[in-house]
């Protein structure tokens, strides 16, 4: 299956993972971002969430751990054929890994106004000045994903 075959209710089950792994990241103290990583045959590679303050690493994000995870795991630092769901829209680092790491697709929740570079602000995955580009689509699930964040951040105040 490639990621153009993947349809509303596959994206949805994914980012259902996703969410979980959001909130696994709040329960430890951690920004709730999750992220999954699937093979273009439709099998789970990777999955984990934010972990930042855990690693105190400012690039412990779930989308680089997951791309990480899966290259180690396959032998490859291409991830042809590969989409990574994950819960709020990318930032410039992480859709930076994404392009680098060859995915196929990009599925994300909820757009991110201040930060994202995967349509908000920029549009790394999709910028013809680069080598590769990404398939996205955004907005699966986004409610449940903006409720985490915004509810996790409520806290904090």
């Amino acid at each position: 299956m490639t990621t153009a075959q993947f349809g509303r209710a596959e994206d949805e089950r994914w980012m259902g993972l996703a969410l979980e792994q959001a909130r696994l990241a709040m329960d430890e103290g951690e920004v709730p971002v999750g992220a999954v990583l699937v093979d273009g045959d439709g099998h789970l590679v990777a999955s984990d969430h934010n972990r930042r303050e855990q690693l105190s690493d400012p690039t412990a994000h779930a989308e680089i751990l997951v791309m990480s995870a899966a290259a180690r795991s396959a032998g490859d630092w291409r991830l042809l054929g590969h989409t990574l769901f994950v819960t709020l829209e990318p930032c410039p680092m992480c859709a930076g890994a994404a392009v680098a790491a060859r995915l196929g697709g990009l599925v994300y929740g909820a757009a991110d106004l201040r930060a994202g570079a995967a349509w908000s602000l920029y549009n790394i995955p999709q910028d013809v000045r680069l080598n590769h580009r990404t398939e996205m689509r955004q907005g699966v699930r986004a409610v449940e994903a903006a409720a985490l964040l915004s509810g996790f951040f409520e806290r904090l105040r």
